[in-house]
């Protein structure tokens, strides 16, 4: 892609603040969509059987499309790319409420998925550029603004099923405004085009080798996660038998550690290096399974499940971050990571159900803890991602 002219401290603080506000717009669908899924359950008339099939469509359709990406930024540049893939994904919020029915739910969460896969890539391949020019970490802290934006999206659908409201009213009154929000956003992020003559990089390719090593490190990491935000309560509840209260508030626990130690990760990566960062939370991770499985009370159970958070929410970040710049097409690498990612995150709560039935929850989280242990091994393969110095004139950006 071409250079853009060199920006000045405060160009690039602007353009730092844009990029953020981009992820927490992101997750800000997210959290308004999930929500909703019991209201979007009646209206469509599923089953939770069918219920769980139709939520498996998102993945898949992040999964597919989410190579389109690098070829749409390629041909409109970063930021028009960004600014149509966002709106996109805002608006897609409307189409699960309006499905009467399994099938057209199922198509409505295939686009659902698709355009938010699609905005992904494209809005962590121009976090890792406006990185790279700032010379000091920022990813983690994007992700953390993504996690705050998806509490805020809970938080107004949790207001919006009190009062009863119709969902598809709720989220078309949300899309519209995060669509305005995001399309504001856009206006300040880094505006990066391709070179006269570049060549379009090729619309549907495997991801390089290097990315799918770095992805199996954020498998481990977005695995964990899955397991314990979908897990833990019922844990709490099943195995240690506290009351549906205390079991609440360990998966609220659970995602506020996650969102604040993203926030603040930053600050460790910057002094620790990537690798040694997601060292460190290995440990923790597998010191915080440990404690879940050996727990005697909920109080123990508790604090483990709040040192997996504090382990892994700095990875994935990390991993997108090493992805990029691994080789010549950061999109395509980011997108073969955030395949990885999706899949574990489809794949997790699903295997820690069949693991249970088999065996015990217990025995589950073990296979976590062991998961977490594999951040230890894999960290040093985050090494490629080592960020650059601060770029003195225009930095290189290759279809951002």
């Amino acid at each position: 892609m071409d250079y853009q002219p060199a920006l000045d401290e405060r160009q690039l603080k602007r353009a730092r603040i844009a990029v953020a506000a981009v992820f927490c717009v992101h997750g800000a669908v997210t959290g308004n969509f999930a929500t909703r899924v019991p209201w979007i359950q009646e209206h469509a008339g599923v089953s939770a059987g069918q219920l769980g099939l139709a939520l498996a469509f998102p993945a898949i359709g992040s999964s597919l499309l989410m190579p389109l990406s690098a070829a749409i930024t390629h041909r409109f540049g970063a930021r028009a790319a960004l600014r149509g893939l966002l709106a996109l994904w805002t608006l897609a919020l409307v189409l699960p409420a309006l499905a009467p029915n399994i099938y057209t739910l199922c198509g409505a969460l295939f686009v659902y998925g698709a355009s938010s896969g699609m905005a992904d890539v494209a809005m962590n391949a121009l976090g890792v550029e406006t990185e790279n020019r700032l010379g000091h970490s920022i990813m983690s802290s994007l992700h953390g603004m993504w996690s705050a934006g998806a509490l805020i999206g809970s938080a107004a659908g949790t207001l919006a099923a009190h009062l009863g409201a119709d969902a598809r009213v709720h989220h078309a009154v949300a899309a519209g405004v995060l669509t305005l929000l995001g399309l504001v956003a856009c206006q300040g992020v880094l505006d990066l085009r391709s070179a006269p003559g570049e060549a379009a990089p090729p619309r549907f390719a495997a991801p390089p080798k290097s990315a799918l090593i770095i992805g199996m490190v954020a498998f481990c990491a977005v695995f964990a996660e899955g397991a314990s935000l979908d897990w833990s309560a019922v844990y709490l509840r099943d195995v240690l038998d506290t009351s549906a209260g205390t079991a609440a508030a360990c998966t609220t626990a659970f995602t506020l550690t996650m969102a604040v130690a993203r926030l603040a990760g930053d600050k460790g990566v910057d002094r620790f290096g990537a690798m040694r960062t997601v060292r460190g939370g290995g440990v923790l991770a597998t010191l915080g399974g440990v404690l879940v499985v050996t727990a005697p009370g909920p109080a123990v159970a508790m604090a483990g499940f709040g040192l997996i958070g504090l382990g892994v929410a700095v990875v994935v970040p990390l991993a997108f971050a090493a992805a990029a710049r691994s080789g010549p097409n950061p999109s395509q690498a980011i997108a073969g990571v955030a395949t990885i990612t999706y899949t574990s995150g489809l794949v997790a709560p699903s295997a820690i159900g069949g693991i249970a039935d088999l065996t015990s929850l217990v025995v589950s989280f073990g296979l976590v803890t062991v998961l977490a242990l594999g951040l230890v091994a894999g960290a040093r393969v985050l090494r490629a991602g080592a960020r650059p110095e601060k770029a003195a004139g225009a930095a290189r950006v290759t279809q951002a």
